[in-house]
C-alpha cells in the first residue's frame, strides 16, 4: 500500500467518524501537513458548483415574472427574492474556489452553456402559478436537500449553507403566500394553479435524482452528501403532498399514496429517461433562451464588470 493509498483510507475513516475538513485540509495522525484526496476535491468541486450554477439559473426563471406580477407588493417581494438567489450564487462559487476553480471560469462555463445545473431550472415558466410551484415546491426540494447538506463534510460549505438555508425559508414562506392567494382565489385562478402544479410534479420527482443505495453512492461514501436522493425524495413528499392537499390541490400522480407498514410513500416512478436528456447536457428550448440572453449581457457588460473588478481602469475625461 502506498502512503497516498494509506493516507486516504485514514481519511475516508476521519469523514465516516463525523469529521470535517477545512478549505486546507486535514491533518491526519502522524501527517507532516494537511491532506484531501483528488477524488474528495473534485467530487465537493463539481457539486458545489452545480448548486452555484442552480442559483444562478434558478433566478432567471422569476426573474421574467418580476413585471408581470399582479401587485406591487408582489413585484417588490419577487425581486427580493431573485437578489437573494443570485447572493447566494456568488457565496456558494467562493467555496468552489477554495477547491481550486476561479469563479469567473465557473460563471464562463455557465453562460457558455458548459455548466451544469438542476433540472427544474430547464423548464419554462408559463403563468403566475409557475411562480407560485417554484417558491413553493421546488424551493421546498430544496431547503429539503440543502439542510441535509448542514451536515456535509467540508465546512466553508457548511458555513455558507447556515445562511443559504436560513433565506430559503424565508424563499419558501413567499412561495407559500402565492400558493394559498391562488389556491383560495377565483375558480381561473384555482384551475392555474392546479394546471401549474401537473406540469411541475415530474420535474420535481425528478430534482433528487435516481433511488441510488447509499452503499453505492460515492458521494454518501465521501461525505459530500448525508442522504440518499431517496429519503431526500421521501421527506419532500411526506411534508409538502399533505399540504398541497390542505389546500385543495389534487396530486397528479393517481398511484401515489403512504404505506403506513413500511413507513413511506408509493408513488408512480418518473421518465428517468427525461432526465437523462437534461443531465448529457441537451438544453430545452427554455434553457437556450436564457443562456442566449445572459451571453448577450455578458458581452455587452463587460466593461462594466472590468471597472468594478479593477481589470479595466475608468476612462478620464480630458
Amino acid at each position: 500500500m502506498t502512503v497516498e493509498d494509506q493516507r486516504t483510507e485514514e481519511f475516508v475513516a476521519y469523514l465516516h467518524a463525523g469529521g470535517k475538513v477545512e478549505a486546507t485540509g486535514w491533518v491526519g495522525p502522524g501527517w507532516d501537513e494537511a491532506w484531501m484526496p483528488d477524488t474528495y476535491r473534485q467530487l465537493n468541486l463539481k457539486f458545489i458548483e452545480m448548486h452555484a450554477n442552480s442559483e444562478i439559473m434558478g433566478a432567471l426563471p422569476e426573474r421574467e415574472w418580476i413585471a408581470r406580477a399582479p401587485s406591487l407588493r408582489r413585484k417588490r417581494s419577487l425581486a427580493a427574492k431573485v437578489q437573494d438567489e443570485v447572493g447566494h450564487a456568488h457565496l456558494i462559487y467562493r467555496v468552489a474556489e477554495t477547491l481550486g476553480r476561479p469563479r469567473q471560469q465557473m460563471y464562463d462555463d455557465l453562460v457558455a452553456g458548459r455548466g451544469k445545473f438542476h433540472n427544474v431550472f430547464h423548464y419554462p415558466t408559463s403563468s403566475w402559478g409557475d411562480v407560485a410551484c417554484i417558491g413553493f415546491l421546488v424551493d421546498g426540494a430544496a431547503i429539503v436537500t440543502q439542510r441535509a447538506l448542514l451536515d456535509t463534510s467540508y465546512l466553508p460549505y457548511v458555513r455558507v449553507m447556515r445562511r443559504v438555508v436560513a433565506e430559503e425559508s424565508l424563499h419558501y414562506r413567499h412561495g407559500e403566500d402565492i400558493m394559498l392567494a391562488l389556491a383560495s382565489g377565483t375558480d381561473e385562478q384555482f384551475e392555474m394553479l392546479q394546471e401549474a402544479v401537473n406540469r411541475w410534479w415530474e420535474p420535481i420527482m425528478h430534482f433528487f435524482g435516481t433511488d441510488v443505495a447509499a452503499e453505492d453512492d460515492p458521494m454518501i461514501h465521501w461525505r459530500v452528501k448525508s442522504r440518499t436522493n431517496e429519503q431526500s425524495r421521501q421527506e419532500w413528499i411526506n411534508q409538502y403532498v399533505p399540504k398541497m392537499w390542505d389546500m385543495g390541490i389534487e396530486t397528479p400522480d393517481p398511484a401515489l399514496r403512504y404505506d403506513e407498514d413500511a413507513g413511506r410513500w408509493h408513488y408512480t416512478e418518473p421518465d428517468w429517461d427525461k432526465l437523462k436528456q437534461i443531465v448529457k447536457g441537451e438544453p430545452t428550448e427554455a434553457t437556450a433562451t436564457r443562456l442566449y440572453w445572459r451571453q448577450l449581457l455578458a458581452h455587452n457588460h463587460e466593461w462594466v464588470r472590468q471597472i468594478v473588478t479593477g481589470d479595466r481602469p475608468p476612462a478620464v475625461a480630458a
